[in-house]
């Protein structure tokens, strides 16, 4: 392993010098810019490369961030775990990811390992059950940002989709194509992410009229076999909907999966609307009018706002960043023959 001794040697300087100019501050202890070329020519000749571990440790710093995903195997969270480990490398920080699978004991240990990793600071996107271990992280002073779930009590940088918003548009959409019996396959209850969708679909149902049905309102978690277990149980009630709600990507294989087995076929026998906007949604048979989420601006602002609170040293005000969903319309969704339809009345994306 070469070392900054081997450098010193070949040049013949002082080690302090090659240490110097190797932290860049040449101009401040005045070495010569010739001095300096010949011992950035021979650290380049001989190969090199800083001791990260030993120089984190000097400086209290390791570069590297914590993100804490509830489900790396769903193509949401995959994705915008790709966009933040770009950002993050490109912002000169290497990425260590914990997969919870919406485990909250599992993200206990999990952020408690980031933190004996020293880890300068964490994107958390957390289960939402339990809230004792990032509350002592602010306590701590330690740089944070919550994504994609909020906390509303805990004073930390967020960044969240509008779930409420989403969640009205679509169910709206669907009562202004004539639907009424409308089911939703929820995610994970009592979470931020879900309850928000619950409500934006209960205050849909409201404004136009409708009766709520509970035997509609089912799911437990985010997962494909959730959606696939609820789609079945749906079809087989003695008057089952006519339009179903899936609240994630996951959720949507699982009940396209049973679409398949029953020989259910979308929008002719059924309509569907999923949250999300899984990559091949608009190249299926029938492709899906999905809620979008900005998945590329969701990574790029939650890595922005943590760089900049490592910078102020938590100097800076913490935010809140909401950021706005868009309805993509395809053909998933049947224009029932007795439906008055107003497309102003919702704002979203026409897409083929």
């Amino acid at each position: 392993m070469i070392t900054i001794n081997d450098i010193a040697n070949q040049v013949g300087v002082s080690i302090s010098t090659v240490s110097r100019v190797l932290n860049h501050k040449s101009k401040k202890y005045r070495i010569s810019s010739k001095t300096e070329e010949q011992i950035l020519k021979a650290a380049d000749e001989l190969g090199y490369r800083p001791n990260e571990l030993a120089r984190g440790l000097r400086l209290k710093k390791t570069h590297s961030i914590g993100l804490v995903v509830p489900d790396i195997a769903n193509p949401f969270f995959a994705n915008v775990t790709q966009i933040i480990q770009k950002q993050a490398y490109e912002a000169g920080y290497s990425l260590i990811v914990c997969n919870t699978n919406e485990d909250i004991s599992l993200e206990i240990e999990h952020v408690e390992l980031l933190r004996r990793k020293g880890v300068d600071g964490y994107i958390i996107m957390p289960v939402g059950t339990l809230f004792e271990h990032i509350e002592d992280l602010v306590e701590h002073k330690k740089p944070l940002v919550l994504l994609d779930r909020n906390i509303e009590h805990i004073d930390a940088n967020c960044v969240v989709v509008d779930n409420y918003k989403g969640a009205f548009q679509a169910t709206s959409y669907l009562i202004e194509n004539g639907h009424t019996r409308i089911a939703i396959i929820q995610g994970l209850r009592n979470t931020y992410t879900n309850n928000e969708r619950v409500k934006g679909y209960l205050d849909a149902l409201r404004k136009n009229g409708l009766e709520i049905d509970e035997t509609l309102m089912v799911g437990k978690d985010f997962r494909k076999e959730n959606g696939y277990i609820e789609t079945k149980m749906l079809l087989n009630l003695e008057n089952p909907p006519t339009a179903i709600f899936a609240f994630s990507d996951l959720i949507t294989l699982g009940t396209l999966q049973a679409f398949l087995e029953e020989s259910i076929k979308v929008p002719e026998d059924i309509s569907l609307i999923t949250f999300d906007d899984i990559d091949f949604a608009p190249y299926l048979f029938s492709p899906l009018t999905a809620v979008r989420q900005p998945r590329q601006m969701l990574g790029e602002v939650a890595v922005k706002l943590l760089i900049d609170d490592l910078k102020s040293k938590g100097r800076i005000e913490r935010k809140k960043i909401v950021l706005d969903p868009k309805l993509i319309t395809r053909k998933s969704v049947k224009l029932l023959t007795h439906a008055r339809v107003d497309t102003t009345k919702i704002n979203m994306i026409n897409q083929y």
